[in-house]
């Protein structure tokens, strides 16, 4: 295919004419330093494209070469434990090649071509296999087995198999299609970033993702394979939710994309996450973890194609039979680098600026998620479940990007910076938040904690919206002009908030909450209720009921580690031990 000419610069589009038989999508080399972009828009041989680099220094009549392939990813051995930029370029080997500051026109492939893996087969020659067949695998970390699979698109007999030391490019087994061609399996797989990996069938998100906070966990669970939202203006713990996600989330593998945060915000990431230890095994958090760093000072363009190059390795991941959660930090300045090209592109604007297919690019995105039957003739499950986290500019819910969000998720954790404000994290608000996940996972929570789980959460729920009620009440008169009753409705949901709801993520026993804990706690908070109102009705004193040492104990539950949930039940028995207090 004939190279191109630049007609028109502007910022990171280029248009470029002479570009006959190329497709949308595909991936060009711009000007002589061979800069990378992909075309975004097709009039006849003009092509518009986005180039991933900085485009100054560019001039009419500079060359365009085309690639003949469309943006992709390498998918194999060596993404754990890896920082990519939003283009899968590995930010250490560029490091390594140009030092701290990325030139232009680096090209460095994403998987290290030098570096042998030791590949154990399980398949053997002349079995029959499909794609995503496994054909052996890799100890790519101490935590996660790497299966080596049969490329979707590829079916047929094993003529040839190889145990032994390989890098990712080497051919490790030979397979003959039907039609007689000879198909050498690598142990990589080249995937494009913006066509979802296939899978046999979609499977209802019944079983939850257990995430060790109580807030989310209790009221507001997502499902394994589901879709959560986590909007919140600046300051208000986004990403400190994400981190306590990745950590404690009983997902096997953990893609986080930063895209578009602050560079100081996107440091800390890369400086804390490879300190986090797993909490399961001991072992560094990164030996299960994927990193991708994109900057808001970096090209834009790369931060439109991040959040693709992201979920495309989640997918592969998923196809091995993995639990895969996939952090994105911010889609708010995803959706920002789409309305940048659209409005250079000259496209009628949307609202707020964005374009119109705002909408149809955010479903495509969050749809890419699931739990399903992966590929290959065994039966094996994998889910990606996708956590977005939005910015709208000063918290405003009502901004498009946020309601595009809203629409297809089905998880809604309300940041809410007064809550943040006030020490309370995290600081999701339990008034505004819901998860539509809370029917189909009840059966797992009835089977595997309680079948009482779920209508405490309820009653719990019940008793912080007449909370809300009561505030203006008090506000304007004060709480000794309530009843007794409701005086003592006000002090369960205090201790709901700050005993149950209010976690620390710093505090090495509550920063996680197995869901038997959870349980445990809920179900003391609750039946303190049922006994204090029957002590009530009896004749007690709200006052006397007050001073009773078993709000401070109730206080304490959250720091009682997983090994002595035992004085949660003691406790249990001291309250329903409890008499009535004597009158002063």
């Amino acid at each position: 295919m004939k190279e191109g000419r630049i007609v028109k610069i502007a910022g990171p589009l280029v248009v470029a004419e002479g570009l006959s038989g190329a497709k949308m999508y595909e991936v060009v080399y711009v000007g002589h330093e061979r800069l990378m972009g992909e075309i975004i828009e097709l009039k006849g041989d003009t092509a518009s494209i986005q180039v991933y680099e900085e485009t100054g220094g560019l001039g009419p009549g500079d060359p365009v070469y085309p690639s003949g392939a469309p943006l992709s990813v390498e998918l194999g051995p060596g993404l754990l434990e890896s920082i990519f930029d939003g283009i899968e370029r590995p930010l250490d080997a560029i490091r390594e090649k140009v030092g701290d500051f990325i030139e232009r026109g680096v090209h460095v492939p994403a998987l290290d071509r030098e570096k042998k893996w030791h590949f154990i087969p399980v398949a053997k020659k002349g079995d029959e296999v499909t794609g995503g067949d496994p054909l052996g695998y890799v100890q790519e970390t101490p935590l996660v087995k790497h299966i080596i699979m049969v490329p979707p698109d590829v079916e047929g007999v094993l003529e040839d198999i190889q145990e032994g030391e390989f890098t990712v490019t080497d051919t490790i087994a030979k397979i003959k299609k039907k039609d007689g061609e000879i198909h050498n399996a690598m142990m990589m797989q080249v995937w494009p970033v913006r066509k979802p990996r296939p899978y046999k069938e979609k499977l209802p998100p019944t079983i939850p993702m257990v995430t060790g906070q109580r807030v989310i966990d209790t009221f507001f669970p997502v499902a394994k394979g589901g879709t959560a939202c986590v909007p919140g203006p600046f300051g208000s713990g986004k990403t400190v939710i994400q981190h306590q996600l990745a950590k404690w989330s009983d997902a096997d593998i953990v893609v986080y994309i930063g895209c578009g945060e602050r560079g100081n915000e996107m440091t800390d990431v890369l400086i804390e996450f490879p300190e986090l230890k797993d909490p399961r095994s001991g072992k560094p958090l990164m030996n299960r973890t994927v990193l991708i760093a994109n900057t808001s000072n970096m090209p834009v363009a790369a931060r439109e194609a991040s959040v693709y190059t992201g979920i495309t390795i989640a997918e592969y991941f998923r196809d091995m039979g993995y639990t895969v959660a996939l952090m994105a930090d911010s889609t708010s300045r995803w959706a920002e680098a789409m309305r940048e090209i659209s409005g250079r592109l000259e496209e009628m604007p949307g609202e707020e600026g964005y374009p119109a297919y705002l909408a149809a690019r955010v479903a495509q995105f969050y749809e890419r998620a699931g739990r399903v039957r992966c590929l290959g003739s065994e039966d094996k499950e994998g889910a990606l479940t996708v956590i977005g986290a939005v910015s709208p500019p000063g918290g405003d819910l009502q901004d498009p990007v946020v309601q595009a969000t809203l629409r297809v998720v089905k998880v809604f954790w309300s940041l809410e910076a007064k809550l943040a404000y006030r020490r309370h994290f995290p600081a999701i608000n339990w008034l505004t938040s819901y998860s539509l996940y809370r029917d189909t996972v009840k059966e797992y929570f009835d089977e595997n904690v309680s079948k009482d789980f779920f209508e405490l959460s309820t009653e719990a729920m019940k008793i912080l919206e007449k909370e809300a009620e009561l505030e203006e009440i008090v506000r304007l008169v004060g709480a000794e002009s309530l009843s007794p009753q409701d005086q003592l409705l006000l002090e369960i949901a205090r201790s709901i908030r700050e005993d149950f709801l209010h976690q620390n993520a710093f505090h090495e026993v509550d920063t996680y909450a197995s869901l038997k804990k959870q349980y445990l706690m809920l179900r003391n908070i609750m039946e303190w209720y049922k006994k204090a109102s029957s002590l009530l009705s009896r004749g007690s004193d709200i006052k006397e009921i007050k001073q009773l040492d078993i709000w401070e104990k109730l206080a304490r539950m959250k720091y009682y580690p997983e090994s002595e949930l035992n004085e949660l039940e003691k406790l249990l028995k001291e309250i329903k031990d409890v008499t009535q207090p004597a009158k002063s």
